[in-house]
């Protein structure tokens, strides 16, 4: 169990960082970065694929054209959408509102298929609604205008990000409980080359877009976030979170989610060299309990039948 704990803590870290990046990077764009990261990606994936286990082998023509899909989609624009919402609305609303993923996909489960009687979700949501208003209420209350606008333009893109995470999350559900579901070295593989397409389309644009030479600093700087990335967030920490949600219960590797949202808060203050204000600790505090008592309710065992969430694996990373 220790080895699954710690691979979901590494996983968070991990994941936490796309957070920080599009900021760390500059001034390069988040396009930019989105797109040398999934290049790379992409690569990565090929070159893995000397290896049989790596191949999208066994897999109907359905299969693959939704893994693709999934990684043109769901990878690429995920990051895209939360890179832009962190430059326009800080280092704090994008994760609380891209950690409510779970949740989310758990309370759409909950409609398809009802397994958690309604009246236990009030409270938690309610933490959870309380968290954001109370966060978004100070950023948007202490803005002048211009940064109101861009920040309430950041919360619009965080919240299509989250979109994003829970049409993969289901999509990818429903595939990886089918009758000869691919493994996830496989899936993850294929994903990566529709990661990596995506990429090498949106190449051009970037090509085209006129920009001063970087100073050298800048460009050292870029390739490494640009190797941390594709290489290490995107098949490491999958591979992190694959061992942890094979090594530990249900309820608990759930709840490491959270470890994210955590991350991806430390890594943005860190950033900004700042403390939170009291309103973001309350209100991310709120917002993290809610979290983690919606997941322990969707989880917990009652009369010997899981209620489980719908929870991707692997996730985006």
């Amino acid at each position: 169990m220790l080895i699954g704990i710690l691979a979901g803590l590494v996983t968070g870290a991990l994941w936490g960082l796309s957070f920080v990046a599009p900021r760390a990077v500059l001034p390069f764009t988040a396009l930019e970065l989105s797109v040398a990261r999934y290049l790379l990606f992409g690569l990565v994936c090929v070159l893995l694929m000397v290896d049989a286990r790596f191949r999208p082998l066994g897999l109907t023509r359905r299969q693959r054209a939704v893994g693709f899909a999934l990684g043109a989609f769901g990878y690429f624009g995920y990051f895209l959408t939360i890179s832009y919402a962190v430059l326009l609305a800080g280092a704090v609303v994008p994760p609380l509102i891209a950690g409510t993923a779970p949740v989310v996909l758990a309370v759409i489960g909950n409609l398809r298929e009802p397994a958690v009687a309604w009246h236990r979700l009030v409270a938690p949501l309610g933490l959870i609604a309380a968290g954001l208003a109370v966060v978004n209420a100070d950023g948007l209350g202490e803005a002048t205008p211009a940064e109101a606008g861009a920040m309430l333009a950041g919360i619009g893109l965080a919240a299509a990000s989250l979109a994003i995470w829970v049409v993969y999350g289901l999509v990818n559900a429903v595939v990886m409980r089918t009758d000869g579901a691919p493994s996830a070295l496989r899936w993850t593989g294929l994903q990566g080359l529709g990661a990596g397409t995506a990429a090498v389309l949106l190449l051009p644009v970037v090509l085209r877009a006129p920009t001063l030479p970087p100073a050298p600093e800048d460009a050292m700087r870029f390739l490494v976030w640009v190797l941390l990335m594709g290489g290490v967030v995107s098949w490491f920490g999958t591979y992190c979170w694959v061992v942890a949600a094979r090594r530990l219960p249900l309820a608990l590797s759930a709840q490491l989610i959270v470890a994210e949202t955590v991350f991806g808060l430390g890594y943005g203050l860190a950033y900004e060299q700042r403390l939170p204000t009291l309103p973001e600790t309350v209100g991310t505090l709120l917002q993290l309990v809610g979290v983690v008592v919606a997941v322990t309710i969707f989880t917990r065992r009652r009369g010997g039948r899981a209620e489980r969430p719908v929870t991707p694996e692997p996730g985006i990373p």
